[in-house]
């Protein structure tokens, strides 16, 4: 049974007009979540809101709206005014326009939804855009109001249906020159780049997420069932960091050799290893090593 729909509308494409559904693409429900408790009573606590001066409970009836003009210093805006400048909702995703899709800078990629027909009689339109697009390979730009505030939306098919991403405003990324600016430029010989490059090449492979494993959520899942079992944590000894200072060249080769990553291809060597040194390779041997990218 699919979930119940985020958002219903309509997709419009000059005149072309289909009833649509939204569902979020992603989800937190199997995230581990934990509440804030008394330790003495084992109850959960509830948040309170304090007047940051006098330390007093300030109760609903009493909560409002400030923006900060100045430190300390609040003009407070009430909800009718608010309600003043929000933008209707007039649930319509109007497609403004298409671009290619490689020219979407992926910082401004947000929020992605899922894009359904809702209900028989809105399949054939959607299938006329959905199919559109495909043949040009192109995504469209299209406004859109969530929560009360105007997003723009970038759609483009996926599989039987589209998948629709809200984008960030320009404003709301930064720049990027204020981060890298002070990045010097070194004198790198061409021997480091092309190890380096030796290294990627061995590396390289296909994304698919189902190889990457959320391994602090199993180590929280597996912590909450060991204490609620009743048996007591082993806290970890700390790691001690290596204190010896390999130089850049001598790390390249290390790890081209196999000695620099756990999931580096040690074959090129494994006739001059020892008798130890082959049983533990073998011990740790995985058949997706050496597998190469097709």
């Amino acid at each position: 049974m699919a979930p119940r729909a985020y958002w219903k509308g309509t997709l419009k494409l000059s005149l072309v007009s289909c009833p649509v559904m939204l569902y979020p693409a992603t989800t937190a429900a199997e995230k581990t979540r934990f509440h804030m408790i008394n330790r003495e009573t084992g109850n959960r606590l509830k948040q309170q809101m304090i007047d940051s001066e006098t330390g007093d409970v300030v109760e609903s009836d009493q909560k409002g709206r400030g923006y900060e003009l100045r430190k300390g210093k609040y003009v407070e805006i009430e909800p009718e005014e608010l309600e003043a400048v929000q933008i209707e909702s007039n649930h319509t995703i109007d497609i403004d326009s298409f671009v290619p899709r490689d020219e979407i800078d992926r910082r401004y990629l947000n929020h992605p939804y899922y894009i359904a027909p809702d209900g028989k009689a809105a399949i054939d339109a959607f299938a006329v855009i959905r199919d559109a697009m495909k043949d040009e390979e192109r995504v469209a730009l299209a406004k859109i109001v969530l929560t009360n505030r105007e997003h723009i939306m970038a759609i483009e098919p996926l599989g039987k249906g589209l998948l629709g991403t809200t984008l960030r405003f320009d404003y709301e990324l930064r720049d990027e020159d204020q981060f890298f600016d002070d990045i010097k430029t070194p004198k790198i010989t061409k021997d480091m780049v092309e190890l380096a490059g030796h290294i990627l090449h061995k590396k390289a492979s296909h994304f698919d997420p189902s190889k990457f494993k959320d391994e602090y959520e199993n180590a929280l899942k597996a912590l909450v069932k060991r204490k609620a079992s009743g048996k007591t944590i082993e806290l970890p000894e700390p790691e001690e960091r290596p204190s010896n200072v390999v130089s850049l060249m001598d790390a390249l080769k290390q790890s081209l050799k196999g000695r620099g990553g756990r999931k580096t291809s040690a074959k090129p060597h494994a006739r001059r290893a020892t008798g130890r040194q082959r049983s533990v390779r073998k011990t740790h041997r995985s058949a997706p090593r050496h597998r190469k990218a097709g």
